[in-house]
């Protein structure tokens, strides 16, 4: 019994470790079965056969329209090494190479080795994130040198790995370049950042380069595929992939460059001349809407702006309303003149200057007439006479006809934003003392845009266009893209109106407050207006300044001109016939010099050099066109050239400014000054 009980022992120790070892077999067979299948089905760090390189698409470039770059896009670098990977004998021969190759300072470049408290940075460290495409390249070249002359060693990682750390170029995005600084700067605009993943991309923030993103942004990337060799490089053959990038469309502007130069050029010297906040100057071809110089005293550098030029950014040309005065007092008349309630020769009594509406209430005139014709009111530019036509228009004819000209709605000039300013509500304008009030310009507000529309409509026959910055788009095929303007053209009076007022606002600069305007040879016609400027619901002794009109010569050629002057301090500086009235006389001028107008040749000798050009002396060297590198040559189209109409990009509605309310007992201080 004791010897079969031992035996039965031993089996069953037998048969516990056979069982043991069999579960231990499983367990290990399970573990090697498991590791198997993960090394199968997941991604191994093992070199691809196949490798890409990738061309990223451009963002399309801004040209003027003698063909000068205005706005353009490169490709950037980074530059990025590993702190503890250089060899600290051999530190100050890589600091001094990479400064010679790349432009950078050698003490800035010592400075990114420390954080900032001082302590060696013995991670990545980025030496530049700006780097160009010829930078990038020789610095790729330099990369191969260090190497070669053992700048870096290499370091052991976690896993016991020694690696070799160089220095790494790596494209990182794309840039916005400016050639020409400030020059059509509002115009232009600036662009921000965009981020594609890693990448970044420009995108616009305001003027054109907003206006245009949706066409002149990036479209698509390129790239070209294939199977690789043991150095990495893509073998050419069959298999190989290759997709041709997409840029976007370049943006050709109807502005000149030579005539825009000279034009900022003058405006400048204007200012410092009248001690002005800011001049705007707009040339148009009457005709077509064509804009041909938009200028600006208050411009900036896209490519580096800085605090005191944030508020310059928004282009003050559709961005500004204001109550503009006196300009206005053509667009009553023209309403009355195509109602037929009134002629040019319709006398009114003006009495000697102050008209009483009721007790407390008096429209008043800077000259004193007993009466004066429809004609007259606009040359002498009498409040007292204007108020009486709007009188003879009701509320609603005198409100839609400011709403046929444009007013109270966006004007649909191309730029980011175009607001709509406003004008008073039709049961004000029932009212008279408000209808008076808002037929010199008061108790309104409008933008320079919306008055550069209006008054082409007495230069073109009663239609107002709608002004254009852009000429058309441009693909890679050199095919062009015309876009139809957010808002078109108005037909706000007939012929027979236009051609009327177009005959008074000549007499306005033959004998009225813009005499300072005339030049012998040319047709010039205009309007001036001096108003008050609000601030806080009261006006205070500050004044917009301001001149619309046109220039024409004997050969057909059309332009309207304004001109708008803000806050000009010097004394008696502020009155338009001081400031606007030259500056639209010096437009005038360059207009000519540049071959735009043609005098006739019989009174060219006898132009008045009263005003000097630039504020200044008139001199050989003001008169010629400013030195500028020769333009580049246009591209020659692959085929012919086709004109396709575009989807316009939506013009988001804004709120207007609210407008300063007017006190009652502020109606004789509200009189315009001219």
């Amino acid at each position: 019994m004791m010897n079969r009980e031992i035996k039965n022992q031993a089996m069953q120790q037998r048969t516990s470790k056979i069982t043991g070892l069999f579960i231990l077999l499983v367990i290990g067979m399970s573990i090697f079965l498991a590791s198997v299948l993960n090394t199968v089905t997941s991604d191994r760090h093992i070199p691809s056969q196949f490798a890409t390189i990738h061309d990223r698409s451009f963002r399309g470039a801004i040209l003027s329209a003698d063909h000068y770059t205005l706005s353009s896009s490169f490709k950037t670098y980074q530059a990025v090494i590993r702190g503890e990977s250089i060899d600290p004998d051999r530190k100050a021969l890589f600091i001094k190479l990479f400064s010679i190759y790349s432009g950078i300072p050698e003490a800035k470049l010592n400075k990114r080795f420390f954080d900032k408290k001082g302590r060696k940075i013995k991670g990545n460290i980025i030496l530049s994130k700006h780097l160009n495409a010829k930078q990038a390249m020789q610095l790729k070249s330099l990369a191969y040198k260090l190497r070669q002359l053992k700048v870096f060693h290499s370091i052991k990682t976690r896993s016991g790995i020694e690696v070799l750390y160089g220095l790494d170029i790596t494209e990182i995005g794309e840039s916005r370049h400016f050639p020409l600084h400030d020059i059509l700067s509002p115009i232009v605009g600036y662009v921000g950042k965009k981020y594609d993943g890693h990448y970044i991309r420009p995108e616009g923030k305001k003027g054109l380069e907003r206006k245009y993103e949706k066409y002149i942004t990036s479209k698509k990337d390129g790239y070209f595929r294939g199977k690789r060799d043991v150095g990495g490089n893509i073998i050419h053959d069959k298999n190989t992939i290759t997709k041709q990038r997409v840029d976007g469309m370049d943006l050709h502007l109807n502005i000149p460059l030579a005539l825009q130069r000279r034009v900022e050029k003058m405006i400048d010297s204007m200012k410092a001349r009248i001690d002005t906040d800011e001049i705007l100057v707009g040339i148009m071809e009457s005709k077509t809407g064509n804009v041909l110089a938009l200028a600006s005293t208050e411009r900036y550098d896209p490519s580096h702006i800085t605090q005191k030029d944030i508020p310059a950014l928004s282009p003050k040309f559709a961005e500004y309303p204001y109550e503009a005065g006196s300009v206005i007092k053509p667009l009553t008349l023209a309403i009355a003149l195509d109602k037929g309630v009134v002629t040019p020769h319709t006398v009114f009594n003006t009495f000697n200057g102050k008209l009483k509406i009721g007790k407390r209430r008096t429209i008043s005139d800077d000259e004193k007439f007993e009466s004066l014709d429809a004609t007259d009111i606009i040359v002498h530019s009498s409040n007292v006479g204007i108020s009486q036509i709007s009188w003879r228009l009701t509320g609603k004819e005198f409100r839609d006809g400011l709403l046929g000209f444009g007013l109270s709605q966006p004007s649909g000039i191309d730029l980011s934003r175009d607001l709509p300013g406003h004008i008073k509500s039709l049961h004000l304008l029932n009212n008279q003392m408000h209808r008076a009030n808002s037929s010199y310009g008061y108790g309104m507000v409008v933008t320079f845009a919306q008055l550069f529309k209006a008054y082409s409509a007495f230069n073109n026959n009663g239609v107002a266009v709608t002004p254009r910055i852009a000429d058309y788009l441009e693909d890679a095929k050199g095919d062009h893209y015309i876009l139809p303007p957010t808002r078109g053209d108005l037909h706000p009076i007939g012929k027979k109106a236009a051609r009327e007022i177009h005959e008074i606002l000549k007499e306005v600069v033959k004998r009225g407050t813009g005499v300072k305007a005339q030049y012998p040879g040319l047709e010039i016609g205009g309007k001036t207006g001096t108003a008050h400027i609000a601030k806080h619901g009261h006006y205070v002794r500050e004044y917009h300044s301001s001149f619309y009109g046109f220039a024409n010569d004997k050969k057909g050629h059309k332009y309207t001109i304004g001109v708008l002057v803000i806050r000009a301090k010097k004394y008696h500086k502020y009155f338009a016939s001081q400031s606007a009235v030259p500056t639209f006389k010096n437009a005038v001028r360059i207009l000519v010099d540049q071959g735009y107008l043609i005098p006739d040749p019989n009174a060219e000798e006898k132009v008045a050099c009263d005003t000097p050009l630039y504020g200044e002396k008139r001199s050989e060297t003001e008169v010629s066109a400013p030195i500028l590198p020769p333009p580049p040559k246009p591209k020659e189209p692959q085929q012919p050239v086709v004109e396709k109409p575009q989807k316009v990009v939506p013009v988001p509605k804004r709120k207007p400014k609210a407008v300063p309310k007017i006190r009652k007992s502020q109606i004789e201080d509200a009189a315009d000054l001219f």
